[in-house]
């Protein structure tokens, strides 16, 4: 399941790692709070060197549009959610294309 979370990041857990027998892993948890009627916070993981150094590059109280995977597992008769995070964007920049001004049409704008 893959959905799409719109949110301000609160705060970043600290990051954690280990091994495994598929050999060394990281991982880092943040709190993210949703923009909506009624905000909801949310924990958050990445996965993998490249995404915690992704996340570790974002500010606290940025905007970002998090594109997720939700998944469920069952240990010892309790469920488990996990929230992974597959991509994170920043949610206030336009897409390509947008906002710009195209050549000689400076003047139809009204100052």
């Amino acid at each position: 399941m893959s959905l799409e979370i719109t949110g301000t990041l609160d705060k970043k857990l600290p990051v954690q790692s280990g091994s495994s027998a598929r050999g060394p892993w990281k991982k880092q948890e943040f709190i993210v709070n949703t923009q909506e009627q009624y905000p909801k916070k949310v924990c958050i993981s990445v996965w993998g060197e490249d995404k915690v150094g992704e996340l570790e590059r974002i500010e606290e109280g940025s905007l970002l549009r998090i594109h997720v995977n939700i998944e469920s597992r069952e240990f010892n008769g309790r469920w488990y959610t996990d929230v992974r995070a597959w991509k994170i964007e920043n949610a206030v920049s336009a897409p390509s294309g947008q906002g710009e001004i195209p050549d000689g049409q400076i003047d139809d704008i009204p100052w």
